[in-house]
């Protein structure tokens, strides 16, 4: 399998994690877990910067920190500073729930989370597109 068909199918993987978060939080009357949901979609972006990034030949550290990830995901391309936002938006979920501070948190953080994901997976997604990766 070629690095490009690689990609297409990480990809797929992780589109397909995100819309099963998706799922659990639209349905009516579901109990969310806000820790369980952030754990999940953190995870869903981190593993869109690594694989975007390893595609490029980028290195990027062995770390559940997303912060960490993030840093060498953006090295050598200011461009990719366009998710700079979504990622300091779950890490701000998480230290308000690490500092049990959940009024500072915004009116449904679950749905919140998830779309989070959505948004910085759709962002690589058309920039793969655009730059041929997924050809």
């Amino acid at each position: 399998m070629d690095r490009n068909a690689q990609l297409a199918e990480r990809l797929s993987a992780i589109d397909v994690r995100i819309r099963a978060l998706e799922s659990d939080i639209a349905r009516e009357g579901a109990e969310s877990n806000l820790e369980a949901v952030l754990i999940q979609a953190t995870h869903c972006i981190k593993d869109l910067l690594t694989a975007y990034a390893h595609h490029a030949g980028k290195p990027v550290p062995e770390t559940d920190d997303p912060l960490e990830v993030f840093r060498a995901f953006v090295k050598g391309d200011p461009s990719l500073n366009a998710v700079r936002d979504n990622v300091r938006e779950l890490v701000y979920y998480r230290n308000c729930l690490d500092m049990d501070r959940a009024d500072a948190l915004p009116a449904r953080p679950e749905r919140m989370a998830v779309r989070t994901a959505r948004h910085v997976y759709l962002y690589l997604y058309t920039r793969c597109t655009q730059e041929g990766r997924l050809s």
